[in-house]
């Protein structure tokens, strides 16, 4: 069977993921790496970091460790895990992406200035509003920063329609600070930032626009992965059939394979290559092989190999 295949340039890995996956590797060196929680959403990376001697463990196993060495992976971490690393006298490996870094740093800041006598005016005393997966380890690592003191917010898809998820625990007459999980959907975001501005305005009894000043929304998705949205549903677009490559457990993959399907209903999201089915495809269609940012470069070229040698 003749079939054009081709690998869409921007997926794969983010710098993020690159930058942690690269450090975990030079620190391997023949011998075993901790790291808590699983560096990357994929499996069969995961395994093949395991045979490099990469273990991974959780923070109730890294709590009764002491002397060693735990890489923190992109995700980022709450500043307990600090705590636990120092009084247990662990080294730690910190692969925080520097984007997650800096969001962190600014909840932290935001919280601590709307919390203080002297806040920023009409957002002083306000609430913190997180938009991202509920129980991801980025947005943990968020919650971390202000102890908790948040509210997550996230779109629920069920059928044809949506709900918000943690608008019911918003307090409209407050002022709110809304920030994003780095890889979280921009439309997702903007749709939860105007129904949030909708129950404000009705709460103060004012207009929509009259309402924008009792919000401060957050630019905080990642420039790398918003501009893949968009990217990937052009690439989606132009293909007869897509094959979408990533973990089960990527949360990053979900968003971007249902990006994929609304383009082109001839999208199939695929773990491995041994997921292929060959009735997917006729004579002289063109393939797009495409991925999530926890995808490696090497499963993409995997991938297209398989379906070339259909």
């Amino acid at each position: 069977m003749e079939l054009h295949v081709e690998i869409d340039k921007g997926s794969g890995f983010c710098n993020g993921v690159i930058r942690a996956v690269e450090t975990a590797e030079a620190n391997l060196d023949g011998k075993e790496l901790y790291s808590l929680g699983a560096i990357v959403h994929n499996n069969a990376e995961l395994e093949r970091l395991r045979h490099k001697g990469l273990v991974v463990i959780d923070i109730e196993m890294m709590k009764k460790m002491s002397d060693t060495t735990v890489l923190i992976r992109a995700h980022g971490e709450p500043p307990q895990t600090y705590r636990i690393a120092q009084e247990k006298n662990i080294r730690l490996i910190d692969c925080t992406c520097p984007v997650v870094l800096k969001l962190q740093e600014r909840i932290k800041k935001t919280y601590d200035q709307i919390n203080s006598a002297d806040g920023d005016g009409e957002l002083s005393g306000g609430q913190i509003v997180i938009f991202g997966k509920e129980g991801h380890a980025e947005v943990n690592g968020l919650v971390g920063q202000v102890n908790g003191d948040a509210v997550i917010t996230d779109v629920i898809h069920s059928g044809d329609g949506y709900s918000i998820k943690g608008i019911s625990e918003m307090e409209f007459t407050k002022p709110i600070y809304i920030f994003s999980q780095t890889t979280k959907d921009p439309q997702e975001y903007a749709l939860v930032c105007s129904v949030i501005k909708e129950k404000i305005a009705m709460a103060k009894g004012c207009t929509a626009e009259e309402a924008e000043k009792y919000i401060k929304i957050h630019d905080t998705i990642c420039r790398q992965v918003a501009q893949r949205h968009s990217n990937l549903v052009e690439f989606a677009k132009s293909k007869s059939v897509i094959v979408f490559v990533s973990g089960k457990e990527s949360s990053n993959g979900k968003v971007l394979y249902e990006l994929c399907k609304s383009a082109n209903p001839h999208s199939y999201h695929i773990q491995d290559t041994s997921q292929i089915e060959k009735e997917w495809f006729k004579e002289g269609d063109s393939v797009g092989i495409c991925g999530a940012t926890s995808t490696p470069k090497w499963q993409l070229d995997q991938a297209a190999a398989f379906v070339m040698g259909l």
